[in-house]
């Protein structure tokens, strides 16, 4: 006869600590940018994006913004995979996030180029040639926002399969508002940087709603 796993109080406790993990990445991440682009001289969110924050005299505030948004994101992956296990995207959703975790540290590691008058003395338009660096954190964000797309409409079809229409729909759209912000972006759109934000911090928050979610479940 196959035993049942039941997971035990510590297990459950532990899982619920690697959720809040989760549940506060986003927002912490999303709270020390926004006050960090608001405060910083020189700094306009619909020419600048906020990687570029990691410049400057207080850049190392947003480089460890980065860092730290990273370690909880990966963290909070393992609480999801245990949080998801058996259902639909159970597996794919929570390996996709530790990418994008993953991904949230090596943009921290590689610091963008001053560009476009910023930080305050920087000639305007872009840094050419671009540093190897600049480089590593384009890529490292091309990873990161690919994994994120991904997950949110993995987890779409997870909420889907489990007939809740609504997480279904927002999951969906939150990867979409990721996607459209970052091709805007990335095609020299008006305020690329400003919508590439607001896409980006939507799918984060989403992922950080999940977890609550899924935390409250358990």
């Amino acid at each position: 006869m196959t035993a049942v796993h039941t997971p035990t109080l510590s297990t459950s406790a532990s899982t619920r600590s690697l959720l809040t993990c989760a549940a506060v990445a986003a927002p912490v991440w999303a709270a020390v940018s926004l006050a960090h682009a608001a405060t910083r001289e020189g700094f306009d969110l619909t020419r600048h994006p906020l990687s570029m924050l990691s410049n400057g005299a207080l850049g190392w505030l947003q480089i460890a913004n980065f860092l730290l948004a990273g370690v909880l994101t990966l963290a909070g992956a393992t609480g999801l995979r245990r949080a998801l296990r058996g259902t639909p995207g159970g597996t794919w959703a929570p390996w996709l996030i530790r990418v994008n975790g993953l991904g949230m540290i090596a943009a921290g590691v590689f610091v963008m180029d001053p560009s476009d008058g910023f930080p305050v003395g920087t000639p305007r338009g872009m840094t050419e040639p671009l540093t190897w660096h600049s480089y590593g954190h384009m890529a490292a964000g091309s990873v990161a926002f690919t994994a994120l797309i991904a997950a949110c409409y993995v987890l779409g079809r997870h909420f889907s399969r489990a007939g809740n229409r609504g997480h279904a729909i927002a999951s969906r759209v939150a990867g979409t508002a990721l996607l459209i912000g970052d091709g805007w972006a990335m095609g020299g759109g008006e305020a690329g940087s400003l919508t590439l934000a607001v896409g980006a911090i939507t799918a984060m928050l989403w992922i950080s709603v999940v977890a609550v979610r899924c935390r409250r479940g358990l």
